[in-house]
């Protein structure tokens, strides 16, 4: 079972961090990954608490891999970060900020520790955007440019 982080601490807001899961088309246009939500179904990025032993980026690539079944590389630059309420057993609402970190993803693993629980789709950046609630990740995703994490 997960530690829930800040919340047991009895601090007012919670930290996670996120994965911007991309790939590159076959005509170079970029494609980012949502998956959903385990209780409500919604389009979201992988994300999580901080993982013990590993920094921001690698707490979100760690999330990519347990939610989405991400295999790829993950980049130490914070594209932002965006707020939400996190319900915690189902009654508290927990304000909870995500840092996001840019994931190269190069293989989707067939099985993945939540491969039942959520499903995983591909989608343009303008259209992902759409998809998810919260209006400063769907900022990010819109304004999300590959370039700088490509391999040369």
């Amino acid at each position: 079972m997960k530690t829930l982080g800040k919340k047991e601490t009895g601090d007012s807001v919670g930290t996670q961090h996120g994965a911007l899961c991309f790939r590159m088309s076959a005509k170079g246009a970029a494609e980012i990954l949502l998956i959903t939500s385990r209780d409500t179904g919604r389009w979201v990025i992988p994300k999580g608490w901080p993982v013990p032993g590993r920094d921001a980026a690698g707490s979100a690539a760690q999330e990519a891999w347990e939610e989405a079944g991400v295999k790829g590389r993950v980049h130490d630059t914070c594209l932002g970060l965006y707020s939400y309420g996190k319900v915690i057993n189902g009654k508290t609402v927990l304000p909870t900020v995500v840092t996001v970190y840019p994931v190269t993803v190069e293989k989707l693993a067939k099985t993945y520790p939540e491969v039942g629980a959520r499903r995983r789709k591909w989608f343009s950046p303008a259209k992902a955007a759409t998809k998810v609630d919260e209006p400063e990740l769907a900022d990010l995703i819109a304004r999300f440019d590959p370039a700088p994490f490509r391999e040369g």
